[in-house]
């Protein structure tokens, strides 16, 4: 009877026992899903979380690209709207203005230019670097109206332009005259030729410049 009731009771604890191991298995096992679980949504977060800032960063770069080209746009419409309200005439009168500028300035300067000494070989030198001073400006202005009057117009000059040449080389000449076979001969010719072409300077910037 005894044995009977020691083999009874064996049983029953080997049985507990394996109850026992069967629900820390299971336990074992409901954790590990559970954290596989946990790890896969926390993943899924972080997956979702770097989508929306990759989505935000694209975004950025976008608005301000657009931005960019917005202000591309405006600064390019500013010129543009500039150019169309300044007038082409401005230029031109401009241009002209400018030349009335040189053109006061070459006669200060023409007129400061004193001699070394009161010899006439020292006030000849300085008479031809005047006469030197406004035949070149004549020059540049001639080669100006060139490019700015029409052909008509510039064919006129050219024949009103040889007409004035053998004006002023006509009444150099004759100027000189008074001092004829003296040393002030050549010194009054070469004076009268920077005057005159001093007055045909402002004759065509004031008449023909535009």
């Amino acid at each position: 009877m005894k044995k009977n009731s020691k083999t009874l009771l064996s049983i029953f604890i080997l049985v507990c026992l394996v109850m026992l191991a069967a629900c820390d298995h299971s336990s074992a096992k409901s954790d590990n899903d559970g954290n596989s679980q946990s790890d896969n949504s926390s993943d899924e977060e972080i997956n979702n979380v770097s989508k929306e800032d990759s989505t935000e960063t694209v975004s950025d770069e976008e608005t301000d690209t657009n931005n960019l080209e917005t202000e591309k746009t405006s600064d390019q419409l500013s010129e543009e709207e500039e150019e169309e309200q300044t007038p082409a005439a401005d230029t031109t009168s401009d241009l002209k203005e400018t030349y009335l500028n040189r053109l006061n300035e070459t006669n200060e300067k023409t007129e400061s230019m004193e001699a070394e000494d009161s010899s006439t070989y020292a006030l000849k030198d300085v008479a031809h670097k005047q006469y030197k001073a406004w035949d070149d400006l004549l020059n540049e202005i001639y080669g100006v109206l060139e490019e700015q009057l029409a052909a008509e117009e510039m064919t006129q000059l050219r024949e009103a332009q040889r007409d004035w040449i053998t004006y002023r080389d006509e009444t150099a000449k004759e100027a000189s005259l008074k001092y004829e076979g003296g040393t002030m001969e050549q010194l009054e010719y070469v004076t009268v030729l920077a005057d005159v072409t001093k007055d045909r300077c402002y004759e065509l910037v004031e008449g023909y410049m535009e």
